[in-house]
C-alpha cells in the first residue's frame, strides 16, 4: 500500500491559518489532497492535524484524517520526518501493509498530480533509492554570494567569487513540496538528503515558498497564469 501524509497543523504565525485560508477560491488545504488523489498514487490519503477546522476541511475535500496529532508534534520546533514516522507507526499498528509513504506539504498549489507521478515511477524502478523529492535549481551562484559584515562587504567564498557562472556547479534547494520515500527509510530516520536519494528538479515557475503576505500573492500569479496555460 502507498500512502500520502499531509502534515497541516494549526499554528501559522506569519500566515494566520494559512493551512484553511482562501488561495484562488479555495482553501490552501484542497490543493495538495486533489492533487494527490488525482495521481491514482495512493491507496489512502490522510491529513495529519491538531486542528479541527483543519480536519474539517481535509474531510470535505476527500481526505482521511488522522486522530489527532499530540501536542508534543505540534509545537514550532517538530521536524516533519518525526510526524511522517509517528503516522506511520499508527497506520503500521492499526494492521496496515505500507510499503512507500509520500509526505506532501500542505502549501502546494503549484504542484501536479502528473509531477507526483512521475516522482514516483523513479522511486519505484530504483530499487537502491530511499527517497526522491521536489527540488529546485539556485537561479543564481550560491558560490557567489556576498556577507554584510561590520567592516564592510565580504565574499562567502573568496575562491570563487571571481568565477564565471557557467565555471561553478549547479546548485539546488529543496522545493518543499513533495517526498516520495520507502516506509523503511522513514521508520529508520534515514536522511531525506542523503546519497540514497534523488532530486526532482521543478522548473522555477512551479517553486514558490509561502511563508509571508508577499510569496501567497506571488503564489497566487503564478497559479493564475499556470491556470490561463493549460486553458489556451
Amino acid at each position: 500500500m502507498r500512502v500520502a501524509i499531509i502534515p497541516a497543523r494549526g499554528g501559522s504565525k506569519r500566515i494566520p491559518r494559512k493551512n484553511i485560508k482562501d488561495f484562488c477560491g479555495q482553501p490552501m488545504l484542497a490543493y495538495p489532497i486533489q492533487t494527490a488523489l488525482e495521481s491514482g498514487c495512493f491507496e489512502r490519503v490522510l491529513v495529519s492535524t491538531d486542528d479541527t477546522e483543519i480536519a474539517d476541511v481535509a474531510r470535505q475535500f476527500g481526505a482521511e484524517v488522522a486522530a489527532t496529532r499530540p501536542a508534543a508534534l505540534a509545537d514550532d520546533y517538530t521536524g516533519t520526518s518525526a510526524v511522517i514516522r509517528y503516522e506511520l507507526q499508527q497506520l503500521l499498528q492499526q494492521g496496515c501493509a505500507i510499503s512507500h509513504c509520500c509526505c506532501l506539504y500542505a502549501t502546494t498549489p503549484l504542484l501536479s498530480a502528473t509531477l507526483l507521478l512521475q516522482a514516483w515511477q523513479q522511486l519505484n524502478s530504483t530499487p537502491d533509492l530511499n527517497y526522491v523529492f521536489s527540488a529546485a535549481r539556485f537561479s543564481f551562484p550560491i558560490q557567489r554570494a556576498l556577507l554584510q559584515t561590520v567592516n564592510g562587504i565580504a565574499p562567502f567564498d573568496k575562491n570563487s567569487i571571481g568565477k564565471r557562472s557557467q565555471d561553478l556547479p549547479a546548485t539546488f534547494h529543496d522545493a518543499g513540496q513533495f517526498y516520495w520515500g520507502r516506509t523503511d527509510a522513514w521508520l529508520g530516520n534515514k536522511s531525506v538528503f542523503g546519497e540514497n536519494s534523488r532530486m526532482w528538479v521543478l522548473p522555477d515557475h512551479l517553486v514558490q515558498d509561502i511563508d509571508t503576505p508577499e510569496d501567497w500573492h506571488r503564489a497566487e500569479l503564478l497559479y493564475k497564469l499556470l491556470q490561463q496555460e493549460q486553458q489556451q
